[in-house]
């Protein structure tokens, strides 16, 4: 079983508990040795200017490739896979950080960059958005070693131009925006309630009901945005964490099922097989 392991930054749990590291130096420390899979509780951003190789969130591969932008939710496992020394930026931040500097977690919720359960791509950056970043990162890196009465309040407000940047990019060319805002904001809603209530929530009209919409208003929005019906999102969802628990924990089946919500192992295990062909245990020994 592979090793999963949480990295504490020094100032975690502190108001400051925001780092900016450049990928060259993260590279140089580990002397050029692959991390093992790991998850965080905090959010990661990792902007690959270059290298070769790929980062591997929850099951899904992506090769890194110029400018492109990464998003990691907490609790997310991932691992970067780099044969060369990369270059590029590692930002984290946490819960706390995001609190106390007067960004919402609403706000991370609305841009929609950070998903705990669908496969998320990464964003490719233009070469023009590119530079100006990169400028703003410069900044950003001089403001982080250099204490301030309102050092905090700037590398907050960094990121948060940094975060509308990318935003702005997934958003271009989204002729349709205007006609699908309002049932984006029904499938953001529906997205946060199945991260808060999977574990004991697993039907459509348990989830419609907290909406206040119907069970059919719900599939079809979730439907027409994802190309998925909403139990399928909460499928989704409930088998992404058990893959993440077999592969990465030592609980047994049974205590997977029971955290999951089901009340006999025997259903957890018809269910898991029937959406991923295999059982439990081929799974964790896979």
């Amino acid at each position: 079983m592979s090793e999963l392991r949480t990295f504490n930054p020094s100032l975690a749990g502190k108001e400051s508990s925001l780092h900016l590291r450049r990928m060259e130096d993260l590279y140089a420390e580990a002397k050029g040795q692959v991390d093992a899979p790991h998850r965080h509780d905090y959010y990661t951003v990792i902007w690959t200017q270059r290298g070769e190789g790929s980062h591997i969130i929850d099951f899904n591969t992506y090769p890194l490739t110029p400018n492109s932008v990464f998003f990691v939710s907490p609790g997310q496992i991932h691992q970067v896979i780099t044969p060369t020394e990369p270059q590029g930026w590692v930002i984290t931040f946490s819960k706390a950080f995001l609190q106390h500097h007067h960004i919402s977690e609403d706000f991370i919720a609305r841009i929609n960059l950070f998903n705990s359960f669908e496969e998320q791509p990464p964003i490719r950056l233009p070469e023009a958005t590119a530079q100006k970043m990169q400028a703003i990162f410069e900044m950003m890196a001089a403001d982080y070693t250099t204490p301030g009465d309102h050092q905090i309040a700037l590398l907050s407000a960094y990121l948060k131009i940094f975060l509308i940047h990318c935003v702005n990019v997934c958003d271009l060319g989204a002729q349709d925006w205007p006609q699908k805002q309002g049932g984006k904001a029904v499938l953001q809603t529906f997205k946060n309630l199945v991260s808060r209530h999977f574990r004991e929530l697993h039907k459509v009209g348990d989830y419609a009901a907290k909406m206040s919409i119907t069970p059919k208003y719900l599939n079809q929005v979730v439907k027409s945005l994802l190309g998925l019906t909403a139990k399928e999102v909460i499928q989704e969802k409930i088998i992404l964490n058990a893959k993440r628990e077999l592969k990465y924990s030592d609980k047994s089946v049974k205590e997977i099922a029971y955290e999951l919500g089901f009340e006999e192992p025997l259903y957890f295990s018809q269910f898991f097989k029937k959406c991923t062909g295999k059982s439990p245990s081929t799974f964790r020994e896979s």
